[in-house]
């Protein structure tokens, strides 16, 4: 068992989440545990009691309480079997083959649908466990600066350094990050493009992880949409750019227009699907591209192609990949 040990926040560790400061540093500590001395108040940064998504700053002081690292270890291994890590080493095999673009500072993957981008309950695999195999000529491995929905497919950056981490989170905190996502939606949205502004707060209870629009309490929404293209009355392909950065904001901002996502049941229930030979009953909602601005000035530009079960609703339903243009250009060209 270790002492009360007194660690300071490195470079590399600047606004990580201090749960995975631990999980980096005592790597058989288990969640429940960790969760425990945070709750009695064992671990404290800078002098003062912490929770588990507090980001963490240089320089700041963590107090570490004793941990029997044995019982840990044992704990672990009753928990994660060694197939886990052969599932990572094949899931980082897998993103290697869906890189859309590398530099010496960023990675940007196309990650497919039904993947998570962290672990949870239920969710073994996911691109977080597969990091460790996407370092390539670079010693530590890429960080994440952003999220996706498991479901969501599309652009997911990653930095590849310290320095990239900084520049690229403080664009995603401050929103200057332009982020275009595309779906299909059911029904006829009434206006061919607009603003939707509309709260949203997380329902309380056993409702999981499910947000709804509150008016009194939720925190502000906003994101804009262009309908791209319309199929009657029946669909309509939507462009959405989001100026916040809620959990599911487009998915519920969409349903409570009326036009929820296709395939989305969570938010649309039944009205989220159409009964026709071909279309897919899973969610249609793609990070089509994300355009960031580097601090030298220049833009970072990348775009990832539709997934296969929305490619062939696509297709199906006859929109016109060929002539979609980025409808959200500023009057400069900017993306």
């Amino acid at each position: 068992m270790t002492g009360v040990q007194t660690l300071t926040v490195a470079a590399d560790d600047v606004d990580i989440r201090l749960d995975k400061w631990f999980k980096r540093r005592f790597p058989a500590l288990g969640h429940g545990p960790l969760e425990k001395m945070l709750r009695t108040g064992q671990v404290r940064v800078d002098g003062r009691k912490a929770k588990a998504g507090q980001r963490l700053e240089q320089g700041q002081s963590i107090r570490v309480p004793p941990i029997d690292e044995a019982a840990t270890v044992r704990s672990r291994a009753r928990a994660e079997p060694p197939a886990r890590r052969r599932g990572d080493e094949e899931l980082a095999e897998q993103l290697s083959g869906l890189i859309l673009y590398m530099d010496d500072e960023v990675l940007a993957i196309d990650k497919p649908p039904g993947l998570p981008v962290q672990g949870g309950t239920g969710s073994p695999r996911h691109v977080d466990g597969a990091l460790d195999g996407l370092c390539f000529e670079i010693p530590k491995r890429p960080k994440l600066v952003h999220r996706l929905d498991k479901d969501t497919s599309g652009v997911l950056l990653l930095a590849r350094t310290v320095q990239a981490a900084r520049w690229l989170t403080e664009a995603f905190r401050h929103r200057s990050a332009r982020k275009t996502y595309w779906a299909a939606v059911v029904g006829q949205p009434r206006f061919s493009k607009g603003t939707i502004d509309l709260p949203i707060a997380k329902l309380p209870g056993r409702a999981g992880e499910k947000m709804t629009v509150d008016r009194e309490q939720g925190q502000r929404a906003t994101t804009d949409y262009v309908v791209v293209e319309q199929l009657g009355s029946r669909t309509a392909w939507v462009a959405l750019r989001p100026r916040t950065g809620r959990t599911h904001q487009i998915r519920v901002h969409m349903a409570a227009l009326g036009q929820p996502v296709l395939g989305d049941g969570k938010y649309g229930g039944e009205r989220a699907f159409l009964e026709a030979v071909g279309l897919s009953r899973k969610l249609h909602l793609h990070a089509r591209s994300i355009a960031i601005k580097r601090p030298n000035g220049s833009w970072l530009e990348v775009e990832a192609p539709l997934p296969e079960h929305m490619a062939r609703t696509w297709s199906f339903l006859g929109f016109d990949m060929e002539s979609a243009a980025n409808p959200f250009l500023d009057e400069e060209g900017d993306p």
